[in-house]
C-alpha cells in the first residue's frame, strides 16, 4: 500500500454532488435556506432549485381555473326554468345564491347543522347546502321567494310576524321553509312534536317558544 493510500481525504463532501447521502451539514444548510425564503417570499424558488426544474417548466397555477369543467343543467325553482352553466360540484345552495341570485335561502353552518339553507324539491325539505344542484333538474325547486311576497304572504310568514317568531332573521327563511314543509308531515299536534319536528332548525337567537306558537297556530287551521 503507497503512502498516498494512507493519507485520509480531509476534504468536506459537496451537498450537491451527493444527494442520495445528506450530510448533516448538508441538511441544515438546505433548512436555513429553507427559512430565509420563507422570510423573504422566495419559497417557491428554493423549491424549484432544489429539484433541478427550471422556472419556466413549473406548471401554471392559474390555468387550473380555465381547464374547469362546467356542465350545462335547467332547474325549474318557483316555477320558472333556469337554464345554467355550472362548475358540477356547485351545491344548490351556491346555485341559488350565486347563479339565480335568490338570495333568501342563507348560508349559515355550511354543513347542514343549522337549517338556514332549507329549501323545498319536490315538496320535500332539503338541506340545500348539501345537496349538489345538478342531482336535481326536472325536480320542482321551491325557495322562500316562492312561499310568499309583501302584500301576499303565505300564512306562516305571517304567523311568523304575529308571534315575533325571529329576531336578526337570519335563520328565519328555513325556519318557514321547514314550518310549511311540516303541515304535510305525520307529526304529532302536540308543542314537543312541533319541537322534534323543527329540531334540525336553529335559531342563535332563542326565538324557539315563538315560532311553535307561530307554528301550532296554522296547524290548527289546516
Amino acid at each position: 500500500m503507497t503512502k498516498e493510500s494512507q493519507t485520509p481525504d480531509t476534504s468536506e463532501e459537496d451537498p450537491a454532488s451527493s444527494p442520495e447521502r445528506p450530510t448533516r451539514r448538508s441538511f441544515l444548510t438546505r433548512v436555513g435556506a429553507a427559512g430565509v425564503a420563507i422570510g423573504t417570499g422566495q419559497l417557491h424558488s428554493v423549491a424549484l432549485a432544489d429539484t433541478d426544474v427550471a422556472p419556466q417548466e413549473a406548471p401554471a397555477a392559474s390555468n387550473a381555473s380555465a381547464d374547469r369543467a362546467t356542465m350545462q343543467i335547467r332547474l325549474n325553482i318557483n316555477g320558472s326554468n333556469y337554464d345554467l352553466d355550472i362548475d358540477p360540484r356547485t351545491t344548490l345552495l351556491d346555485c341559488l345564491r350565486e347563479h339565480v341570485h335568490l338570495t333568501g335561502t342563507k348560508k349559515g353552518c355550511d354543513h347542514g347543522q343549522c337549517g338556514a339553507c332549507t329549501v323545498h324539491v319536490d315538496g320535500r325539505r332539503v338541506n340545500s347546502c348539501l345537496s349538489l344542484a345538478a342531482t336535481h333538474e326536472g325536480e320542482a325547486i321551491t325557495t322562500i321567494e316562492g312561499i310568499g311576497k309583501p302584500g301576499a304572504l303565505h300564512p306562516m310568514q305571517a304567523a311568523f310576524v304575529e308571534h315575533d317568531g325571529f329576531q336578526c332573521g337570519y335563520c328565519t327563511s328555513g325556519q318557514i321553509m321547514s314550518a310549511v314543509a311540516l303541515l304535510h308531515e305525520p307529526y304529532g299536534h302536540s308543542d314537543d312534536d312541533v319541537k322534534e319536528a323543527m329540531s334540525g332548525n336553529i335559531c342563535r337567537c332563542g326565538a324557539y317558544s315563538n315560532i311553535v306558537s307561530a307554528i301550532q297556530q296554522i296547524r290548527r287551521k289546516v
